[in-house]
């Protein structure tokens, strides 16, 4: 494995621990993951339906107003802008803990990171196991390099568009851009040599466009209809209160008539309770859904046992992504929960936070080789699932295909999963049996 990797390597300074082999799911769970795409899909349909009707006050208009909150007033023409009016991201990932009663959907990313990372290891296990095959790669070997490849149509040519914040990706997209032909290359975000015919990849959040001189042009030539633009510039879709909008009960209604009783019920059964840590004062008879709060200052007095909840900025704020903005708070001190909260209800105007239940993901037996000691090193770990779905057609005729899974396997004394030093990287397989790892 070690061997194999690119001479520029996947990720820029960092490194992770190799497993001596995939990651292991029951069928039953690759039939469910490989199902998720579409719901998720009708999800982003809805969302995206529900802030248009909400902009032409069809809907509740607080709902576009939360998702405008601290947005540029040139982003927001953008994605309102007609030309964008059906467009959706391309490339969706969930987070999905593996939890004690199967998973967890903490998050959606529209602009993900780990695509070359999982393509170039759905290819390097796979022909490990070719000699003899015991276990089939999820997305098979070429799954995850085809589906990106499939977005972009009939394009010309595919320009990825990396910006310095994004710059430790750069290489994985290299990488992925050299294996999928010269109609793929890598640019930063000073490119503007954009041609008719030719599809973009962003790889950048809209809240840096500052920092992305190509972004305007980008988009001018979007909206005229000249390149193929994946993801749109519409910040709703890197926002994670999505998932407290999908909780509002005041919204219940339209879910069931844009998602469908059954996937609205997939949804509501995998993703944890979340809530907007709104500061607007409650009438004094009323409380907030499930924590029974009448303010949110009252958050700050819950008890550790009490905080078993995740605190996070929503969207639209460089700490946003990689869980830099996350506090768990049954793993701070009263002080340190207090002053999250507090730092919260002041970010609101500009930069919504989050609440979310936390579902701790269950321990799992797991192992990485260490080539210093050159023997494989046994790790209790709990596991961050990550599906990558590409979509491919047009309108009602798109549909989200499995790419891939990528499996993040940390400590089990960590209480945030994401790909730290520490953590092996594998991708997920199908199992013929029950997975050789088991609950510790």
């Amino acid at each position: 494995m070690r061997e194999a990797l690119p001479p520029g390597g996947l990720f820029a300074d960092q490194h992770w621990r190799i497993a001596p082999k995939p990651f292991a799911l029951t069928p039953a769970l690759v039939r469910e993951l490989e199902t998720l795409g579409r719901v998720l899909l009708q999800f982003y349909r809805a969302v995206n339906l529900l802030y248009r009707r909400s902009v032409e006050g069809r809907e509740p208009g607080w709902i576009a107003q939360l998702l405008d909150q601290g947005k540029p007033a040139e982003l927001l023409a953008w994605q309102r802008h007609p030309a964008f009016r059906h467009e959706l991201p391309r490339v969706i990932r969930p987070d999905l803990l593996l939890t004690e009663d199967g998973f967890a959907i903490s998050e959606l990313d529209a602009v993900p990171g780990g695509i070359g990372l999982t393509a170039w290891l759905n290819r390097t296990y796979a022909k490990l196991e070719e000699p003899n095959p015991k276990s089939e790669i999820v997305g098979g070997a070429n799954g995850m390099g085809e589906g990106f490849a499939a977005i972009f149509g009939e394009a010309s040519r595919v320009r990825i568009v990396v910006s310095e914040e994004s710059a430790a990706y750069r290489p994985e997209m290299a990488w992925l851009a050299e294996q999928l032909g010269p109609r793929f290359s890598v640019h930063d975000a000073h490119f503007h040599d954009f041609a008719t015919g030719e599809a973009v990849y962003r790889f950048f959040e809209l809240f840096d466009l500052a920092n992305v001189p190509a972004a305007p042009r980008l988009f001018e030539l979007a909206a005229a209809g000249q390149i193929r633009l994946s993801p749109p510039p519409k910040p709703i879709f890197e926002e994670k209160l999505l998932f407290a909008l999908l909780w509002n009960r005041n919204l219940r209604g339209f879910w069931h008539r844009h998602l469908g009783e059954a996937f609205l019920e997939r949804l509501l059964r995998h993703v944890p309770y979340t809530w907007v840590v709104d500061p607007t004062p409650l009438p004094p008879h009323a409380a907030i859904p499930e924590l029974g709060l009448t303010d949110w200052q009252q958050l700050k007095l819950l008890s550790q046992r009490e905080r078993n909840l995740i605190l996070k900025v929503s969207g639209f704020h460089p700490t946003a992504w990689g869980a830099r903005s996350v506090t768990l708070g049954s793993d701070v001190s009263q002080a340190d929960w207090a002053a999250a909260v507090e730092a919260a209800l002041r970010a609101f105007p500009t930069s919504p936070y989050v609440l979310q239940r936390y579902l701790k993901p269950r321990r799992i037996s797991a192992a990485y080789y260490d080539f210093n000691r050159e023997a494989l090193v046994p790790l209790p770990a709990r596991v961050r699932l990550c599906p990558y779905y590409f979509v491919h057609g047009e309108g009602d005729n798109a549909r989200a295909r499995l790419g891939g899974v990528l499996a993040t396997l940390c400590p089990a004394d960590k209480k945030l999963i994401h790909g730290m030093k520490d953590a092996i990287l594998a991708p997920a397989c199908v199992a013929a049996a029950e997975p050789a790892q088991r609950r510790g």
